[in-house]
């Protein structure tokens, strides 16, 4: 297995050394550079390739609007972003940007370790908190839930919108080639991954994730 080259992109000094502490612990990450602002990190650009940035975009001299400019300068990078909690509107605006999975500051080493994997294989891994706090609307009790890592694949992703859109099990199947029993299965998989037991909380999810947009549902309703 190649190293995972990663670059840390966070103004605040504690961050970027316990980050970096943690990266140089395993040996299948490489760290190759540390930004200190939105602009640091584009000029880097020039020099390095990172597989994976981790970064805050909330700490001094990042913010969402420089995200754009990241994400154009770093086409093949995925993005960690690892934060203090945030609004829900901040949150869906950065994973809408580019931002490929987003922790909370407060998860644990092994969240964390686990995120980098998945995230730099393009899979999102989305902190249970956050996906709790979107999905219920109640960032008053964002305390209660777990941190606890949600990591949908590609695959699911894939499935999640097709049935946000409207599709049956079937059409999904025929649509992405499978058959409707592994259809069935990932959909009942990606319901306990999201707590949700029916199609509106998947349709709430894709919505949140950017992955159709609401006026699909303004125009179906209209039909």
């Amino acid at each position: 297995m190649e190293k995972i080259s990663i670059t840390i992109a966070d103004s605040h000094f504690l961050s970027r050394k316990g980050l970096a502490v943690l990266l140089n612990e395993n040996t299948d990450f490489t760290l190759i550079a540390e930004a200190l602002s939105s602009s640091d990190l584009v000029s880097q650009s020039k020099f390095y390739k990172p597989d994976l940035i981790i970064i805050d975009y909330t700490s001094f001299n990042y913010s969402l609007e420089g995200l754009f400019l990241i994400v154009k300068k770093y086409p093949q990078s995925k993005l960690l972003a690892i934060t203090d909690v945030q609004p829900n509107e901040i949150i869906s605006k950065a994973l809408a940007i580019g931002v490929t999975s987003h922790l909370l500051k407060d998860c644990d080493q092994d969240e964390i370790i686990e995120a980098i994997y998945k995230t730099a294989l393009g899979e999102k891994f989305i902190c249970g908190k956050i996906v709790s706090n979107i999905m219920e609307e109640k960032p008053e009790n964002i305390s209660e839930y777990s941190c606890e890592g949600l990591n949908i694949s590609d695959r699911e992703m894939e499935i999640i919108k097709l049935i946000a859109e409207g599709s049956s099990n079937k059409e999904v199947a025929d649509k992405l080639f499978l058959s409707t029993h592994t259809v069935t299965t990932h959909r009942k998989n990606i319901m306990n991954k999201l707590g949700v037991n029916n199609t509106a909380g998947l349709v709430l999810f894709a919505v949140r994730e950017n992955l159709v947009s609401p006026n699909h549902f303004l125009f179906s309703a209209v039909n």
